[in-house]
């Protein structure tokens, strides 16, 4: 098998031993299917191969466009994406982020190379990412950095993760019953499947309803390919942060290829997601294949237990959630363990969470009583002193109305 290479390739959206040697031909597809939920999530970006002027291309309707994206099934593909995020979080005592709090060492006994703590590192600030999928079974993503690279490999029924900073290895291999459930895709980390246009285009489109304005808002060239470009925003702004999302869809296969959200309050993208080179060929099947390097130190984990793990933690933290609102002004009421505020339990002081907190937040009082408002340009959060935290991407006052209405 084939073993990764840290960072010394070309950046050019290829591993070395899958570079074309000539320009593949686009494939199209043509499957009917209906929009529907996928999964989930992340920036401001001018494509590296961006021509001068938009293409001219033939009229669509938001609806017909919609439609390509959801009838595509473009299954195979490689190249790069760069990932900005601009989300404002706010800066912690003695310098860095709320976002570095969960970068490091991951779980899964301590091992660095684990994706669990991965995602969060993406946001904020920029980062190249080189990704490349053949089918539901086989997907890579590699994060790249000044020194050092971030890998992860989905290949079948295993799953490896490797850090080369630190020389370690994650790896986890499906339950042998999993294919024959259907269930296989559920033991390969969120990681692998959400740092890309395509899902993130996937989750907004599942949400688009009648609060919601879209429409095809011109032409673009993405990657060296011609795309229209769909707009999406609330229909009324009230309480909603955000302005406006835009997807750039690929004309010929209806792939999205760049997502970029702007927050109402202006300036340049709190989101953007974006491919800066693709090619729809097939990636060679070495593509895939990982070796951990000499030296290097390997946890195991079993993806039974890990998915059984998530799925409890997952059915644990829906429990305690409660939304309040709808459409684009929804708010998120998740009520702390016991209803105890932190302060309660002897935690108060300057070094634990609700210290850091009011370090970091404006203090609010309404009919609910006080508490602390953090916000970044996009998503605020509400943490009340009796225990209960309110969390949108609507405005301080929906969110104390919130409050005041749960009380």
């Amino acid at each position: 098998m084939a073993r990764i290479r840290p960072t010394q390739v070309a950046d050019d959206g290829f591993w070395d031993d899958e570079r074309p040697t000539r320009r593949k031909k686009v494939a199209r597809y043509a499957a009917p299917a209906a929009v529907a939920g996928i999964a989930a999530a992340t920036i401001g970006l001018v494509p590296a191969l961006a021509s001068t002027g938009d293409p001219d291309l033939p009229k669509i309707s938001a609806e017909e466009l919609i439609s390509k994206m959801a009838a595509s099934d473009t299954q195979q593909l490689s190249g790069s994406v760069k990932i900005t995020t601009d989300l404002g979080i706010p800066s912690l005592p003695g310098g860095g982020s709320i976002a570095d709090l969960g970068g490091g060492q991951g779980g899964d006994g301590g091992a660095s190379a684990s994706p669990d703590s991965r995602l969060i590192e993406l946001a904020s600030g920029s980062h190249t990412l080189r990704v490349a999928a053949d089918g539901p079974d086989r997907q890579r993503v590699s994060i790249i950095e000044n020194a050092a690279e971030y890998s992860m490999i989905h290949n079948g029924d295993e799953t490896w993760a490797y850090d080369s900073s630190s020389n370690s290895v994650y790896h986890a291999t499906a339950p042998k019953d999993a294919k024959a459930r259907g269930d296989h895709r559920q033991d390969v980390p969120k990681d692998l499947r959400d740092a890309t246009p395509q899902q993130i285009a996937k989750k907004v489109l599942a949400s688009v309803d009648d609060s919601t304005e879209v429409a095809v808002d011109g032409t673009a060239r993405v990657a060296g390919q011609d795309a229209y470009q769909l707009l999406i925003k609330p229909k009324q702004q009230s309480d909603s942060t955000i302005g406006a999302i835009r997807i750039a869809v690929d004309a010929d296969n209806g792939v999205p290829l760049k997502f970029t959200l702007t927050p109402k309050s202006g300036g340049k993208a709190a989101v953007d997601v974006a491919f800066t080179k693709v090619d729809f060929g097939k990636p060679t099947a070495s593509t895939f294949d990982f070796t951990p390097p000499k030296g290097a130190k390997v946890t195991e984990q079993s993806a039974r237990d890990h998915g059984a793990k998530d799925t409890k933690d997952a059915r644990n933290a829906l429990a305690g959630l409660k939304v309040i609102g709808q459409d684009w002004d929804s708010v998120v009421r998740l009520d702390s363990p016991g209803g105890e505020a932190p302060a309660t339990r002897g935690d108060s002081g300057p070094d634990s969470a609700s210290g850091l907190l009011g370090g970091l937040g404006k203090k609010v009082k309404g009919d609910f009583g006080s508490g602390t408002v953090v916000s970044t340009r996009l998503v605020n959060a509400l943490l009340t002193d009796d225990g209960k935290v309110f969390v949108g991407a609507v405005d301080k006052d929906a969110l104390v109305k919130a409050a005041d209405s749960a009380k």
